[in-house]
Formats: structure tokens, C-alpha cells, sequence
């Protein structure tokens, strides 16, 4: 969370100093030194965690005004983040559950405004590749109320358009996208060709900082560690770009218990199989292919999927 709130700072920055300013009048610049700000419902203190939770999904921007645009101009957008990511946070106990979500998104088409800025805020929480609250299931209904809007026109909806086909791509629990895969030998296999209680899909590029993290996560887990030996869990570590260099000589960092392999014709790619644009992701399916973690870095949330299951 911190890091996305120091790129939006750092963005917020070279904007700034990319336009020309005139003097401010005293009352422009008594306006901009105090920014206006959202506070939260507060669930009732009697209530218990649980339900504490369930009250905010409900009542969480009750006190927001949707109605009014000169907010949008006027808010504190790194305090509106930090706010909606919170939202996120209560709503992400149940991640397949975009009902939130939906009636959010609903409230915030009033206006083109409200729905930009609320769409700006929603792609920063739940669409940039390197937020810990990202979740395409939260994201649909984002995407879907752009399409939907009488606000935007045919070239507004390109990229709300394309995202969503994305987004609509290995959904949870539901069956991933098979494709097969080619290893150093030149034998081939299939996703779905793998039979294990849990399949690890890990796309990765060598020499990426991120992967390394993620592969000595793997390996220094226990709990994983001895599914594998077991057979219980595979994993995949594929490669999805073309050239094979950097790749061959990388191979090496891969586990032997792993099975590392890359994709000979970038169909993962081409077709738009698995959104790629952040690398490295994991996937976590079970014995029937079907997806229990989409496109996450975090091993510990592998784990606890899995202790979950058990």
C-alpha cells in the first residue's frame, strides 16, 4: 500500500510541475492548502468484528455526497485512496464477492466526473500490478459500469473494453485456460495434463528481481515444500516471451523438482490467455484446474488458501 501511495505522490508531482501557473488569490490558495477530505462510516462500537464488517460493506461511503462533482477537483485524491483501499480491505474476505462492488460503482455513475474519478481509484487499489489489494472480481463491475455509461464514448470504452476481456479470463473458481507448454528437452506437455491435488502456475521472466522473491518463497516454505516432495503440488514455472537466451541460461535457478518450461509459440500471449501485463503472478489451481488465487506475488496467501482447503 505504501508503494502505490508514494507512485501516486511522485505522479501527483510531475503533474504539478508540468503546468503553468498564474498568481493564486488568497482565497484559491487558502482553498488548495486545506484539500477536502472523505471520512468513513463507523460501525457501531457494540457490534462484533464480524458484524462490525458487514455493516461497513453496507454503509461504508454512506456519507459521501455522489452528487457532488466539485469534490472531485477539490478532494485530498491520496487520502481518497488510501480510503477506498480500505473499502477493499473490508470487502476482501470475500473476494469472489463483487456485490459491493456493484452498488458502489452504481452510485458513482451520476456523473461522468464521479465515475472517472471513482474509476482513477479503482484501477490505483484494484488494477495496478503492484497493489496487494488488486482483484479482477472487484474490478468487473468498474469495468462494466464504464461500458455502460452513456457518458463515454466509442473511444473512451476501448480500454475499459479490453480490460474487461481480461479480466473475464481465469476467473475464480472457475476452470483456468489451458495451453500447452515446452520444456529444455523439447518435450511438451499441457496444463491440464499435470496430476496433482494443486497445480502452482508461476510465469516468471529470468533475471526478474520480483521472481527470484517469489521462487525463494517457495523453496523456503515448508508447508509447500513437502507438498511438492509429496506429489501433492506442481509446479509450473513457465515462461511466456520468445527469446530463449536469457532463459537457457537462467534455467539452472529453477528448482529440479519444478517443472520449468516456456511457451515455443507465445500462445499464453497471443491469445490473451493470462493478462501479462505484470510479471511474475501465480496462479494456484486445484486438481481440476479450477483457480483458487488469480495473478497474486504473495506466497503466504498461496499457503493459506491451501491450509484453508485442508
Amino acid at each position: 500500500m505504501q508503494r502505490i501511495l508514494i507512485i501516486l505522490l511522485a505522479a501527483l508531482c510531475v503533474a504539478a510541475c508540468g503546468r503553468r501557473r498564474s498568481a493564486p488569490s488568497q482565497e484559491t490558495a487558502v482553498s488548495a492548502s486545506r484539500p477536502r477530505v472523505f471520512l468513513p462510516a463507523i460501525a457501531p462500537a457494540g457490534l462484533s468484528p464480524d458484524e462490525q464488517r458487514d455493516y461497513l460493506r453496507r454503509h461504508y461511503w454512506d456519507r459521501f455526497d455522489f452528487t457532488d462533482t466539485l469534490f472531485v477537483s477539490e478532494a485530498d485524491t491520496v487520502q481518497m485512496i488510501e480510503a477506498f483501499a480500505r473499502y477493499i480491505a473490508v470487502l476482501s474476505d470475500r473476494p469472489a464477492d463483487s456485490a459491493p462492488m456493484d452498488s458502489l460503482m452504481r452510485r458513482a455513475s451520476s456523473s461522468k466526473p464521479m465515475l472517472d474519478y471513482f474509476a482513477m481509484l479503482a484501477g490505483t487499489v484494484l488494477h495496478d500490478p503492484n497493489s496487494p489489494l488488486r482483484n479482477d472480481e472487484f474490478y468487473i463491475p468498474v469495468l462494466r459500469a464504464q461500458l455502460a455509461s452513456p457518458f463515454y464514448d466509442e473511444y473512451e470504452r476501448i480500454a475499459p473494453q479490453y480490460d474487461l476481456e481480461m479480466a473475464m479470463q481465469n476467473r475464480l473458481g472457475q476452470p483456468a485456460n489451458d495451453f500447452r507448454y515446452t520444456l529444455a528437452s523439447g518435450a511438451s506437455g499441457t496444463l491440464y495434463g499435470l496430476q496433482a491435488e494443486y497445480v502452482l502456475l508461476f510465469i516468471n521472466n529470468p533475471g526478474c528481481a520480483m521472481c527470484r522473491e517469489i521462487r525463494e518463497a517457495i523453496t523456503s516454505s515448508p508447508m509447500l515444500s513437502e507438498m511438492i516432495e509429496r506429489g501433492r503440488l506442481k509446479v509450473l514455472a513457465l515462461y511466456p516471451d520468445e527469446d530463449l537466451t536469457e532463459w537457457r541460461d537462467y534455467r539452472d535457478h529453477i528448482p529440479a523438482s519444478w517443472i520449468n518450461a516456456y511457451d515455443k509459440r507465445c500462445v499464453v500471449r497471443e491469445k490473451s490467455l493470462y493478462d501479462l501485463h505484470a510479471i511474475p503472478a501465480l496462479y494456484l489451481l486445484d486438481s481440476r484446474k479450477r483457480v483458487l488465487v488469480k495473478d497474486s506475488t504473495d506466497v503466504a496467501q498461496i499457503e493459506e488458501i491451501i491450509d484453508r482447503r485442508a
